[in-house]
């Protein structure tokens, strides 16, 4: 998939009109804040993992991590991110830009609950230079979210 995949998609349901590109880099929580323009938590990063039934995506609020503890009581199974070079092949997005719209067939989308202490989120909107603003209720509904889980837990920073 690729931006304009994911423009389309989004404008055809009415927010074309919030989907931002930048002449510079969103690929990290810190790049997307700054060309956005507001705190690294509201970046809703969307990280994905092979599971044994496939890959997953969840979306996290940007100061979040991945607690391995809540991902094997929630999914039954060790957090595994996809390597790399095989993001692509998998979830349908060139790492970087990953987002939760239009991922591969079979490809399942969770929010984590740390999302839900914002009223608006960003999300890539599939490339490593875009986002859209929206609400979580709307994001989950865009991109046919398969509920919430909590597996996350806040990034210690030194």
């Amino acid at each position: 998939m690729t931006f304009n995949d994911v423009y389309d998609y989004l404008d055809k349901r009415g927010y074309g009109d919030r989907v931002m590109s930048f002449s510079v880099s969103s690929a990290t929580v810190e790049l997307a804040a700054g060309a956005v323009g507001c705190e690294p938590a509201r970046i809703a990063k969307t990280l994905s993992f092979i599971t044994e039934e496939g890959a997953i995506l969840i979306v996290t609020a940007g100061d979040m991590k991945v607690d391995n503890r809540k991902f094997k009581d929630v999914f039954k199974q060790k957090a595994r991110m996809i390597p790399f070079e095989r993001v692509e092949e998998l979830t349908g997005f060139k790492p970087g830009g990953v987002c939760p719209f239009l991922a591969k067939e079979g490809v399942k989308v969770y929010l984590d609950a740390s999302l839900s202490r914002f009223d608006v989120v960003y999300p890539a909107a599939g490339s490593s230079n875009s986002a859209v603003k929206l609400t979580v209720n709307e994001l989950s509904l865009l991109c046919s979210s398969c509920g919430t889980v909590d597996v996350t837990r806040p990034i210690e920073y030194s």
